[in-house]
């Protein structure tokens, strides 16, 4: 189809394909940010947004095809990316409002599974309907850029290039660039705005359609003024830090007593600093048998890592209790290591590498009397370190003598749950495995080494305790540590479930806490619902 103006331009014509490509993308990789703070990044979540959107990008095509062949009118082309560039927009103000609603509708009609339905609803309501108009870019473009039949399959070819072109900077882009120096409200505003130039190009080449195109700078505008706060936690308003990073949605809570670290917004404090130097209260205190098992009262120094460093809780604890440590940590993301500093207090002497747990373990030779294995959070489990493989090199890393505890942070009730994978796959590396429950939380300590005398050892030491308060900690441990009796669940490299068997998990932990609303909305309907709530 022969065009005049801007369309006859073939430039313009391959720019409008590489940068829908690439905000088809970048808007992919900003749904799994803003997803994060509520159902995790699992790669459960990944599924759902990568199978949404490719449904969206499927029927967008389908339709795109059909309405050029019908009435290959440019107007509806770039009208389609106008509507995109304007709900694109609207994500960062009303995103996080539309994913609380849908959450809270479910909750109560949804018996399980509810992370896969919530974030599979979540993501059709706020990101389908875009894409699915992007998802027409394609098909419509290659009317007004096929001349002849004779150059059909190298104009094809040529857009399809510029789209995958755009794809590969859309997914760099974001990750590497936009979301950690502006974040992912301030990224999706950049990409409709691209989107959005893109459409005024055109129309005003046209000097037509200026009430919608006037209408859509106005939307956009009020998107960049109230949209643009990368706050994902909107009903807190004295954060000390909130911010992201490559890995993470990260936020700074600070009391007159502590001062906490939460990496997602639902599910609780994945780091915490006691103003006073008191215990945390949480399973950090639990995890302070494990120099004890080690015997550190024996031993001239002693080396302990921490896979999982977190803001340093578990380091600077240790430190405050015992004088001979030397404590190195593995992080992954290095801006919670820069809020360690910040804020936490983490001692200067401990030296953190940012890396992988599990690579980290691959590149040393070195050896530990103390591995803290702190890398499980809430669905988001690393299956590479949950394996047999894992674990075996874990202990290959120990000294004789040597202990490694683990935070399991999902008490599940059901047969074959999380824990019970994970303690009978840890029972594969070690012959001595104890379990001890933390109170108050659904947290369960485990405690593993191929020593026969860490009991004793524990005992010995906590004898030798000279501070009241820890000495009591640790007696409450060890009166509650039992004896793990390993069953036939195992995790390998090449299977280990660890989304699926998180999310039962959570499903118990959410039907525990709704389970009084929902006979409150069966028996009084949304009324008393809403009053009782209130």
């Amino acid at each position: 189809m022969k065009e005049t103006g801007i369309l006859s331009n073939k430039l313009y014509l391959y720019l409008t394909e590489f940068f829908a490509g690439m905000s088809v993308m970048a808007v992919e990789l900003g749904a799994s940010r803003l997803l994060a703070p509520y159902f995790s990044s699992s790669q459960i979540v990944w599924t759902i947004i990568i199978g949404t959107i490719m449904i969206a990008m499927a029927l967008g095509n389908i339709y795109g095809g059909r309405s050029a062949d019908k009435n290959p009118d440019p107007d509806k082309l770039y009208g389609r990316i106008l509507i995109a560039a304007v709900w694109i927009a609207l994500i960062p103000a009303v995103g996080k409002y539309v994913i609380l609603a849908v959450s809270a509708v479910l909750i109560f009609s949804i018996n399980s599974n509810f992370l896969i339905w919530a974030a599979f609803v979540a993501c059709m309501v706020v990101f389908v309907f875009p894409l699915f108009l992007l998802g027409t870019v394609t098909p419509s473009l290659a009317k007004y850029t096929v001349d002849s039949l004779d150059e059909n399959g190298r104009m094809v070819g040529n857009l399809g290039a510029f789209n995958t072109i755009g794809s590969i900077l859309g997914t760099f882009l974001p990750t590497f660039v936009t979301i950690p120096a502006v974040g992912t409200s301030i990224t999706f505003l950049i990409f409709a705005g691209i989107l959005l130039l893109l459409a005024l190009l055109y129309f005003g080449s046209r000097r037509r359609g200026r009430i919608r195109a006037g209408a859509a700078i106005v939307v956009f505008l009020l998107c960049c003024i109230f949209g643009s706060s990368d706050s994902f936690a909107f009903w807190e308003n004295d954060l000390t830090y909130e911010g992201e990073s490559v890995y993470n949605y990260l936020q700074v809570k600070e009391d007159e007593n502590r001062v906490i670290l939460s990496t997602n917004v639902l599910f609780g404090v994945q780091s915490i600093l006691k103003k006073d130097d008191s215990l945390t209260g949480m399973y950090y205190d639990y995890a302070m048998a494990a120099p004890l098992m080690a015997d550190i009262a024996g031993r001239e120094q002693m080396d302990v890592l921490i896979l999982g460093m977190g803001t340093g809780t578990y380091a600077t604890q240790c430190r405050r209790y015992f004088d001979n440590m030397r404590i190195a940590g593995v992080e992954i993301d290095e801006k919670i290591t820069a809020l360690a500093e910040q804020y936490f207090r983490l001692p200067s002497d401990v030296e953190v590498t940012t890396y992988d747990g599990r690579a980290f373990l691959q590149a040393t030779d070195q050896k530990y009397d103390v591995i803290m294995v702190d890398a499980y959070q809430d669905i988001t489990i690393p299956f590479q370190m949950s394996s047999i493989e894992f674990f075996t090199m874990v202990s290959e890393h120990l000294r004789e003598g040597g202990v490694m505890v683990v935070n399991m942070n999902m008490r599940g009730r059901q047969e074959g749950n999380i824990n019970q994978y994970l303690a009978d796959t840890i029972c594969g590396a070690f012959s001595h495995v104890y379990t001890v429950d933390v109170g108050y939380s659904t947290n369960r300590e485990l405690f593993a080494s191929n020593s026969p005398q860490v009991l004793d050892t524990l005992q010995r030491n906590i004898d030798a305790l000279t501070d009241e308060e820890l000495a009591g900690m640790m007696a409450r441990v060890q009166d509650g540590l039992t004896a793990y009796e390993a069953g036939n669940y195992l995790m390998t490299d090449d299977r280990a479930p660890v989304e699926l068997l998180g999310m039962q998990v959570i499903d118990d932990l959410i039907g525990d806490e709704v389970e009084y609303y929902k006979e409150i909305y069966e028996e009084q309907g949304i009324g008393g619902l809403l009053e009782q709530l209130g």
